[in-house]
């Protein structure tokens, strides 16, 4: 089915999110150890094994009009990857990067109680993620109910030898967040 409208863009990248941060195996895509898929292997086993027609212009559309720009394709256009939220074992080659003092997570309220206890952990995926902008956390927050947004002491995290990355779509990404790093909770709506 080829790509017409934005809701063929949100299906399709969530297709690749599934993919390419997941389950590559269930279109027998081989992704190099940093999450490289070569482009046209994904473009024809997406085809073969998931029945979604992509090629090079969708791909290109999807990665960049995404709005949370979740993709890149490498500088050649031959490979494409998430920039993170993996859940799959790979190595993103990110640099570790000071962050600035302050970090911001986005949660549902009826979270909070849990993470006073144990802290922000990555569950499914290999990094917590955190946003440099209240507002940003905040629109994450919102996607999985009444929205929190936790105020992380970053400076005192990398102080006591906590690593922190960037990724490409400047989403901030750390190990975990022991509690006691959490400095408030901000509620919205």
């Amino acid at each position: 089915m080829p790509y017409k409208n934005h809701h063929d863009q949100k299906r399709i990248s969530r297709f690749l999110s599934l993919i390419l941060r997941h389950a590559p195996e269930k279109i027998h895509l081989i992704m190099d150890q940093n999450g490289w898929a070569a482009v046209d292997e994904l473009i024809e086993n997406a085809g073969k094994y998931a029945g979604i027609a992509l090629d090079r212009d969708i791909l290109t559309r999807v990665v960049q009009t995404n709005d949370k720009q979740r993709f890149a394709l490498s500088p050649d256009g031959n490979k494409i990857r998430a920039n993170q939220g993996h859940s799959v074992p790979i190595d993103l080659a990110l640099e570790e990067t000071a962050p600035p003092d302050l970090l911001y997570h986005g949660t549902a309220v009826r979270f909070l109680d849990s993470i006073d206890k144990a802290g922000l952990l990555p569950m499914s995926r290999r990094h917590v993620h955190l946003s440099g902008a209240p507002e940003t956390a905040l629109a994450v927050g919102r996607r999985h109910g009444k929205p929190a947004v936790l105020v992380i002491d970053a400076k005192a995290m990398r102080d006591q030898g906590f690593p922190f990355y960037i990724s490409e779509n400047k989403v901030w990404l750390t190990p975990a967040v022991p509690a006691r790093f959490i400095k408030n909770h901000l509620t919205g709506s």
